[in-house]
């Protein structure tokens, strides 16, 4: 087993571990530990909220989840010699759920999946589905199960949902004006267009006192994908993949987190993944000059592992750039993609699911999304692929109609989502 630069302790909160990691991106926050180039180690990851999600049939905690606290980061780790123009080179070896534990830590032989409430998050149809869900998740080995959504059984493709390094100065402050500018457009818009920094809930490692007050006042949270890389939420990133990212600071400053034991195209219910804590290991190298050599100026870019279930069948919805009122939209494939997965949640009502049960389904289990047609005026075309395998019955249209199943106890509900 690689060294393991970065423990946690189960029994104890992520700010009283031996080396505190952080939840905002900022060029001072001290790295934890120094790596040579071509070093494999091993960094514990906890789950996002730090254990504030529960194992049990309430979704309150989803609709109280603090916002403030994320992500729960492994990190930052130094690469020794890496200077900002270099790309750095990160293989993900190895990664799963926290190893032989079982306890009320997600990631200790189980996870969850959330539908956001509006004013808490949100989420990718929050219109539609403004309250808060939960789906609890078992894992037997590589494989899932839900008491909250029966009828379904599939192979995860883990990942992390968050890697990326440290932005300088002069990219934090570009992050915070253009994200200030956005907010000042709709500064009342509920979910809100972006979110500020907030001094509230940081965790910035090692840092104290007034060093820590200036960080946390500039610091950005990590919610947003941005030129760093960062909380992307690419299933895709599986065990085998390399990932390139550029280096804006001396040593790179690596983070990592947010794994996901299973995730959907999207991540649509905004923790649409099945959350976990667990254990990622990473090698790392470096590319002298590759931001220019390569024009990885602004953006990271990877190649994807060759992990994770193979699936043959599948079942395919569309969707068009027009709104649910009839408006036309002109190739908004942000548009077309939400009305794709609205009829795949529609289809699968016709069998005895909830709305909640499969727009919880189509977050977590490893649903495809493609943006298939963007270039006819005025309509952009997506289309999300449905696993077929998944399920425990036959969900392909034919003469007899839709096989009715027992939806069991469904998803959670907030008991009071207006508060």
């Amino acid at each position: 087993m690689p060294e393991v630069l970065f423990p946690l302790d189960s029994s104890k909160p992520f700010t009283d571990q031996e080396k505190i990691g952080h939840n905002r991106w900022h060029p001072d926050i001290p790295p934890v530990a120094t790596i040579k180039p071509g070093t494999t180690f091993r960094a514990d990851c906890r789950e996002w909220f730090d254990g504030a999600i529960n194992n049990d049939d309430s979704a309150d905690d989803i609709r109280d989840a603090p916002l403030n606290k994320v992500h729960a980061l492994a990190g930052p780790f130094a690469v020794e010699g890496a200077e900002p123009g270099d790309l750095l080179i990160v293989d993900i070896v190895d990664l799963g759920p926290i190893p032989q534990e079982e306890g009320s830590l997600a990631g200790q032989g189980w996870g969850y999946t959330g539908i956001f409430a509006q004013n808490n998050g949100g989420g990718f149809l929050t219109e539609q589905f403004p309250d808060a869900y939960k789906a609890v998740w078992d894992f037997q080995g590589s494989e899932c199960t839900s008491r909250h959504i029966p009828h379904v059984k599939f192979t995860g493709i883990h990942h992390p949902g968050l890697m990326g390094t440290a932005p300088s100065a002069e990219l934090l402050k570009k992050w915070n004006k253009r994200e200030g500018d956005l907010i000042a457009t709709d500064p009342h818009r509920v979910p809100a267009l972006a979110l500020p920094p907030e001094p509230d809930g940081a965790i910035l490692g090692s840092l104290s006192g007034a060093e820590f007050d200036r960080v946390a006042s500039e610091a950005a949270r990590t919610a947003p994908p941005r030129e760093n890389g960062g909380n992307q939420d690419i299933k895709n990133l599986t065990k085998g993949s390399r990932v390139f990212y550029p280096v804006f600071v001396p040593g790179g400053h690596l983070s990592v987190g947010d794994l996901h034991f299973s995730q959907g195209d999207g991540e649509i219910t905004f923790c649409g993944a099945i959350e976990m804590g667990g254990y990622i290991d990473l090698h790392v190298d470096i590319i002298k000059g590759g931001m220019e050599k390569y024009g990885v100026s602004e953006n990271a870019i990877f190649m994807p592992g060759r992990g994770g279930p193979v699936y043959s069948e599948w079942l395919a919805f569309s969707g068009t750039s027009v709104t649910l009122e009839g408006e036309q939209r002109y190739l908004d494939s942000q548009l077309a993609y939400q009305r794709a997965i609205l009829h795949a949640i529609d289809y699968l009502t016709k069998f005895g699911y909830t709305p909640e049960q499969a727009y919880l389904l189509l977050g977590a289990a490893p649903i495809e999304g493609r943006f298939s047609g963007v270039v006819d005026i005025p309509n952009s075309c997506a289309t999300v692929y449905l696993p077929t395998e998944i399920f425990d019955f036959d969900i392909r249209p034919g003469a007899d109609g839709p096989t009715q199943i027992d939806p069991g106890m469904g998803a959670p509900r907030s008991a009071n989502p207006n508060l």
